[in-house]
């Protein structure tokens, strides 16, 4: 019973820290493309009206960025989830 609680408390931290580094990441890329391009984001980058080169940069930017962002902080939350479940302290805590 104790590993299922576990692992239910893992994935409640690691589905909060993907969607608030997602909310973060997500404005950090509008904010860095905005400024090397000079304009903003396409809002929506399915519209014929939006350059085709535009578009896939903007896909491939987004995807990458949310999805690097995502998996470290999945990863970060269920590292020291485990670590307080265990009692053990990584040295970067100390």
């Amino acid at each position: 019973m104790s590993d299922q609680r576990t692992d239910i408390v893992t994935r409640v931290a690691g589905m909060a820290a993907a969607f608030a580094a997602a909310f973060v990441a997500r404005k950090l890329i509008t904010f860095v493309w905005t400024k090397a391009t000079g304009k903003e984001p396409p809002v929506s980058p399915e519209d014929p009206e939006v350059g085709m080169k535009e578009a896939l940069g903007w896909a491939v930017v987004t995807g990458v960025g949310l999805e690097a962002a995502r998996l470290l902080a999945t990863r970060a939350a269920t590292k020291q989830v485990r670590a307080y479940q265990t009692g053990q302290v990584s040295k970067a805590d100390e």
